[in-house]
């Protein structure tokens, strides 16, 4: 996992970069519900950044349900959770949506744009 986490010169915080990496690759399939992680120090030495930049990005991560910490033991992906009642999860698609168009926009990019990316990766095979 450590060989495919790296950071840019882009002007986007290092803990954001971190953090998307992450999600890219739960995402993907590449880290599954329920794989561990590698701790942070192993993180913050291979990528040369700060301690504390990869605790924030794991503790975001953690704080929105994608990771769980068990002390002693690491950090894990989390396994999926229940799903949601049909309002909420509206609601949570729709926050979603917002913060995604939020997100194009501030990097300078369509959000029309990153819809049509959306749906390719999603005809893509897996």
């Amino acid at each position: 996992m450590l060989d495919r986490l790296h950071i840019a010169d882009t002007g986007i915080p290092i803990y954001i970069q971190l953090r998307e990496q992450l999600l890219q690759a739960i995402g993907a399939g590449v880290l599954l519900p329920g794989a561990q992680l590698p701790t942070m120090r192993q993180v913050a030495v291979a990528l040369k950044i700060d301690l504390n930049t990869v605790q924030r990005a794991y503790a975001e991560l953690e704080r929105d349900g994608v990771l769980v910490t068990t002390r002693g033991r690491g950090t894990f992906v989390a396994t999926p959770p229940p799903p949601l009642d049909p309002v909420r999860h509206d609601l949570e698609a729709q926050a979603l949506a917002a913060k995604t168009i939020a997100a194009a926009r501030a990097a300078g990019l369509d959000p029309a744009l990153i819809a049509r990316a959306i749906l390719a990766t999603l005809e893509q095979p897996t």
